[in-house]
């Protein structure tokens, strides 16, 4: 059987607030025949009559009183549809769906989440990821929407921009003279050492350049501690357990606070930054909007002067 159009139901429940087809027809800014041949298409797709036609008004049938809640539901559903449609294109509402690596709290997200709260308080903002390939995975599947990880990053089914943010790995101390000058392969090797990302060992491109680095040179790169976060091996070598490795900027404004002075590696070791989305996939305009004011926000970082503590 034939489902009633939406148009119909309208026409229908309108004829039936206000009485009279000539009233329903101006209501709807159409001509009478129009509405009332609608209406008739409606009764013929339900096989019921729906009013009692009198002289003065329209009444309805039984059949017309139980289609009315029903209409009247169905056109209410119809018009939460078309609001969450609008709604879910719109940057005014809907959900930021987006990851990052777990050291971006210690320098962007606070930032972004409350500038971008500030202009679009009406989005729901969720941000997820401990790591560049857990959220490269979460973002192939489906879990977010998009990313900001670094690369290189494993992009099955991933659209990767280019760059849009350049850090650098640096040797942190509490001991100046060990940051005199630029440490290689071997001074890293030789010196005790507490590394982060234990859990991604394999898949964490600093981990995996400084391995590949030591393999050429002949020397093992065994740290005497392995962290989770970047923040807390820098806890650690603040409290001079063992130096670390940790990108300039998250250590940029910590650096002279405890008493830390640091040094390159050599040759530089520089982390580049991209967002990444699903191949073919579309995301929110809020998403969107997210991003562009991440990328703002990493634009004015990249300016920004240089750590007044300098190494060694």
């Amino acid at each position: 059987m034939a489902l009633p159009t939406v148009r119909q139901l309208e026409y229908f429940v309108t004829a039936a607030r206000v009485g009279t087809l000539s009233a329903a027809a101006a209501e709807h800014h159409i001509a009478q025949p129009s509405l009332s041949e609608q209406i008739a298409v409606l009764e013929r797709t339900l096989r019921v009559p729906l009013f009692t036609r009198t002289s003065r008004r329209l009444l309805l049938t039984d059949a017309g009183k139980q289609l009315l809640p029903l209409a009247e539901r169905a056109l209410q559903d119809t018009r939460e549809i078309e609001l969450w449609s609008r709604r879910i294109h719109d940057v005014e509402h809907g959900t930021v769906s987006f990851g990052t690596f777990s050291s971006a709290h210690l320098y962007l997200l606070p930032h972004l989440v409350r500038d971008f709260r500030a202009a679009h308080p009406g989005v729901r903002i969720q941000v997820a990821g401990l790591n560049s390939a857990e959220v490269a995975e979460a973002v192939r599947t489906g879990r977010l929407e998009a990313g900001l990880v670094q690369l290189p990053v494993d992009d099955r089914e991933l659209a990767v921009t280019p760059p849009v943010f350049t850090d650098q790995a640096v040797y942190a101390a509490r001991d100046p003279e060990r940051t005199r000058e630029p440490v290689d392969i071997r001074t890293l090797a030789a010196r005790p050492l507490v590394l982060s990302e234990a859990r991604w060992e394999y898949t964490d491109p600093l981990r995996a350049t400084l391995l590949e680095r030591a393999q050429r040179a002949g020397v093992a790169l065994e740290p005497v501690v392995e962290v989770e976060f970047q923040a807390h091996a820098f806890e650690l070598a603040a409290q001079g357990v063992a130096d670390c490795l940790v990108s300039y900027h998250v250590g940029r404004s910590q650096f002279t606070a405890r008493g830390m002075s640091w040094a390159p590696l050599d040759p530089p070791l520089y982390e580049h930054y991209a967002f990444i989305t699903r191949k073919d996939g579309a995301i929110s305009p809020a998403t969107k909007a997210f991003m562009d004011l991440a990328h703002r926000l990493l634009s004015e970082l990249a300016r920004a002067p240089a750590s007044a503590h300098q190494p060694g």
